[in-house]
């Protein structure tokens, strides 16, 4: 049997390998002395800061730094080598920002580090990552978002709130309701001949209808009001803090705009619609399909009264 020999310790590698590994790496180094001026910045550091290596070896590290944390930097670093205690920043990753050559501020991720002691001198070394892309990105990827779900709760042709919008508000001032004792009250309009005025003038032209009473809908409603588009000619009403006698008044306010509303045709000429309207209470202990139902029936005897007109649900229909 063969003794195996021990493998030999590999070879310390020159230090020029690390200097090119550094020079070229994609992340920016810098190395600060103890008495934080600058000894070392790689290229990555120079594109990021815009300074030439030798426009900044020597040079504190503060005019790189926001002006609130240069101001007390050295002494963090003095406080840090005389106390020997650990840091909470060094060899943690933060999110930071420097100076640039153009005095913007660049958004930053960044870990520093204590290297220790060489030839009596203490040194600190940190990577930092520009983290603009990454923020703009985040940014688009928010409007985004924003914009879909927009399109998840709003009708795209009026931008009223939809029908998921419209029970998810209902839900929470039933809520709130429910909490607070006070009134809550729902409405259900429809456009009167609507289908006459697509067939006689257009979709293009039915669709600017609804646009202007989606228009007399908002302007015309108390600010706490919720109008929203249920689908086709139909639109919610959702009346918080308001007794069926007050809901029935506003709602005859919501007719009368509509009423007085005027849609241009496309040779210029005024086109009026009406609409009617059923409202109903939303009584604690219902449900708001009970109340919208109430609120159909209420709607269905405007219709049958001759339209153009507001009908309140008996109580207890």
């Amino acid at each position: 049997m063969t003794d195996t020999l021990p493998a030999a310790p590999p070879a310390a590698l020159p230090e020029v390998l690390f200097f090119r590994l550094l020079e070229d790496a994609l992340d920016a180094v810098i190395i600060i002395d103890e008495q934080c001026r600058i000894r070392y910045i790689n290229g990555a550091m120079q594109a990021l800061s815009g300074y030439a290596s030798g426009e900044l070896l020597g040079q504190t590290l503060n005019g790189l730094l926001p002006d609130a944390v240069g101001a007390q930097h050295d002494n963090l670093v003095l406080n840090y080598i005389r106390s020997s205690r650990s840091s909470s920043v060094l060899g943690k990753i933060r999110e930071f920002a420097i100076r640039h050559r153009d005095t913007q501020m660049i958004p930053i991720e960044m870990k520093a580090m204590d290297l220790g002691v060489v030839d009596g001198t203490r040194y600190f070394g940190a990577f930092l990552l520009d983290v603009r892309e990454r923020r703009e990105l985040a940014a688009k990827n928010a409007s985004l978002l924003a914009q879909l779900e927009q399109q998840a709760l709003y009708d795209a042709l009026t931008s009223l709130p939809n029908r998921r919008a419209y029970e998810a508000q209902a839900e929470q001032a039933m809520a709130r309701a429910a909490r607070s004792g006070a009134a809550l009250s729902v409405g259900v309009a429809d456009l009167d001949h609507f289908k006459k005025i697509n067939d006689r003038y257009g979709h293009a032209v039915g669709d600017a209808v609804l646009r202007t009473v989606a228009q007399a809908l908002r302007d015309t409603g108390r600010i706490t009001d919720v109008a929203a588009r249920l689908g086709g000619e139909e639109f919610g009403l959702l009346f918080p803090d308001a007794s069926l006698q007050q809901a029935h008044q506003v709602a005859e306010r919501i007719r009368a705009a509509v009423a007085a509303a005027v849609t241009v045709l496309p040779d210029g000429a005024p086109l009026h619609v009406t609409i009617s309207i059923g409202v109903a209470s939303l009584v604690q202990g219902a449900s708001l399909d009970a109340a919208i139902s109430d609120a159909d029936k209420a709607l269905y005897a405007a219709k049958h009264q001759g339209r153009n007109k507001v009908v309140a649900a008996a109580a207890g229909q």
